[in-house]
């Protein structure tokens, strides 16, 4: 079990030692730490640590131990290992997603700062809250424990590099079509589906391998019918979001959003083998919630195989956070979608 431990740690020598004593004696281990707070007046700064705690183990003598070094925590909560990534590392990765879609901007600082979108608007619940404005917009992120400066900051950088790549933008409308670099330097169009792509994505569908359709439609059979390409395209209630080469002679993914109740929407996204891993999923899944966004719904459903992960992956990737559940040999999962949180730089 992994805990988030912030510990206001004195610039002198050994004393980095002194806490990684009094931790290891507690009977738990140091994964990572880092620097999230700026100095205080007295030198000390404030680290995250991640902290495993083994089974029986009480974090709460874990911190006491600490403390009893001298060295004060200011935070304990829970983690999740995924949170295990390098921050460095991280923080580039969605620098490189915000370059190719400055309108990702807003949830790639609610990822780096392990944070959530809130509605501005919303009353205040609990938590610890913080406000950022992007151009005539404001983005408010929440979470369980304070931001701080240096964090703040952060933030603010990857929001300035949103802003100033939006300046360079194309003048036409980014929501019917825009050229998205992807992760090796090649381009795709994207763009809003039509029934007159129905061939494009047939031909797209034929070339996918048995395991991509089986992942996608549960199935790999390797044609659709009229019905399955209908819906495909977004039926007549949904929408379907196109990346096609930038010639436009060949469609290399397609995601669609179907109506699920009255405040969901049922996602699929599926991309051909050959561009798969280079972002364009990602990209077609982020254009695909913000739509459900801007239409009021407040969450995305989807069924995936129980082997089958790269789903959620995905959804993580495009910086929404799904549960699940298996029900009938399927897992059933839902993303839920902060009101107001559509940006598109």
């Amino acid at each position: 079990m992994l805990w988030r431990v912030h510990v206001e740690l004195e610039d002198r020598p050994g004393r980095l030692g002194e806490l990684a004593t009094a931790v290891g004696e507690a009977g738990c281990n140091i994964i990572s730490l880092h620097v999230v707070g700026e100095p205080a007046d007295d030198g000390s700064v404030t680290d995250e640590l991640l902290v495993k705690v083994p089974a029986g183990v009480d974090p709460a003598a874990m911190t006491a131990a600490v403390e009893s070094a001298g060295i004060p925590c200011t935070l304990l909560v829970r983690a999740d290992a995924q949170e295990l990534a390098d921050p460095a590392t991280t923080a580039l990765a969605l620098a490189r997603m915000v370059a190719a879609d400055p309108g990702s901007a807003p949830r790639a600082v609610a990822t780096m700062l392990r944070a959530r979108l809130v509605d501005p608007a919303a009353p205040d619940t609990g938590g610890h809250s913080h406000s950022l404005r992007v151009g005539a917009r404001q983005l408010r992120l929440g979470r369980a424990w304070p931001f701080t400066a240096t964090e703040i900051s952060r933030a603010a950088a990857l929001l300035e590099l949103a802003a100033q790549l939006a300046l360079h933008a194309p003048a036409a409308s980014e929501r019917d079509e825009r050229i998205l670099l992807l992760r090796d330097g090649s381009e795709v169009r994207m763009r809003a589906a039509t029934a007159a792509d129905a061939p494009l994505v047939a031909a797209l569908h034929a070339r996918c391998s048995p395991a991509t359709r089986r992942s996608r439609f549960l199935s790999p059979a390797p044609r659709l019918d009229a019905a399955e390409l209908h819906r495909l395209l977004g039926d007549d209630d949904g929408e379907a979001v196109l990346a096609v080469t930038v010639d436009g002679g060949s469609a290399v993914g397609v995601a669609t959003l179907n109506p699920d109740g009255p405040t969901a929407a049922r996602f699929g996204v599926v991309v051909e083998d050959a561009w798969q891993g280079r972002g364009v999923g990602t990209a077609l899944l982020r254009r695909t919630a913000d739509a459900a966004a801007e239409r009021g719904l407040t969450g995305l459903t989807g069924v995936a195989r129980p082997d089958d992960l790269g789903v959620t992956r995905l959804l993580r990737r495009a910086g929404l956070r799904p549960s699940a559940e298996i029900t009938g040999g399927e897992v059933r999962l839902r993303a839920d979608l902060a009101a107001g949180s559509t940006l598109v730089g």
